[in-house]
């Protein structure tokens, strides 16, 4: 079964994301857990988390469907120790929040060198940056997310995603969320060879650490590298990518979540791609 929703706001308190989700039909959703161009926040409140659980239940929304997303300032490669302090203690705050809310997932991208470091040493130490996370919080999974490979951003080549899993520790605790729009920038033919893009996933990351998809369309062509998210159906991708992926049991029974540019459209969007599953 497929799990279709959207990353939807949560202005107000995180609470309110769960009724956002159901209100644009939604079965999985993603938000941001505090405002995710600030480096820290308020603790959530016993009243924020109560509320959270309650709506999800109230929703049928379960946690193993609800991918929440890391801020965008962290850098947990950064080639600067000063700063690459600052994130790992942001990251930290991120996954604690995330586990007080009951969540089992926290997605976000690896980091980027800046041109001071190799993209192996920052590998390394995005690599350490989640090992040392990992042994202070309890049960929550680290989910890197695929980049198009903008400036000096890693993990828009598979390799790069099978790099720093190797070298992490509880192997139980990391998985992947691949974005559709940063595969096909970064250079992986998803309409030519769909087949092929996801063979070498399989070498080189593997689908057992596949744990949620970011479903966007494209603004820009095949190997751009720049990062720019189209509505479903209306970019680059187009209809034919969506109906094949929404007809791919690989991705089954996990979040999917979309991030494309006009949340008006996305009732609709995860309408229309529930009805382009062939019937069995």
């Amino acid at each position: 079964m497929k799990y279709i929703g959207a990353h939807v706001s949560a202005a107000g308190g995180v609470e309110n994301a769960p009724i956002n989700a159901k209100n644009i039909g939604a079965s999985a959703f993603a938000l941001f857990t505090k405002n995710q161009r600030q480096w820290f926040a308020k603790p959530l409140t016993d009243e924020n988390i109560s509320k959270f659980k309650e709506h999800c239940k109230e929703y049928d929304l379960s946690a193993d469907y609800i991918l929440p997303h890391n801020s965008y300032l962290t850098n947990l490669g950064h080639p600067e120790k000063e700063q690459l302090e600052k994130s790992r203690k942001a990251f930290l705050d991120e996954m604690q929040r995330a586990e007080q809310l009951g969540l089992k997932l926290m997605n976000f991208h690896p980091g980027s060198h800046l041109r001071k470091i190799s993209e192996e040493e920052c590998l390394d130490r995005i690599a350490e940056s989640i090992n040392i996370t990992l042994d202070k919080t309890e049960s929550i999974i680290a989910v890197i997310e695929n980049t198009a490979g903008q400036g000096s951003n890693l993990g828009y080549v598979f390799w790069h995603l099978g790099y720093i899993i190797d070298k992490i520790e509880d192997k139980s605790r990391v998985g992947v969320c691949l974005d559709t729009c940063h595969t096909f920038t970064a250079g992986y033919d998803l309409l030519e060879n769909y087949d092929g893009v996801f063979d070498e996933f399989e070498k080189e990351v593997g689908f057992q650490y596949l744990k949620g998809i970011h479903l966007n369309d494209s603004k820009k062509e095949l190997g751009s590298r720049v990062d720019r998210h189209d509505s479903i159906g209306k970019g680059l991708l187009g209809p034919e990518f969506f109906e094949k992926f929404m007809n791919d049991s690989r991705f089954n029974n996990m979040p999917i979540i979309l991030e494309t540019p006009d949340d008006t459209l996305w009732a609709k969007e995860i309408e229309w791609l529930k009805s382009i599953q062939k019937k069995k």
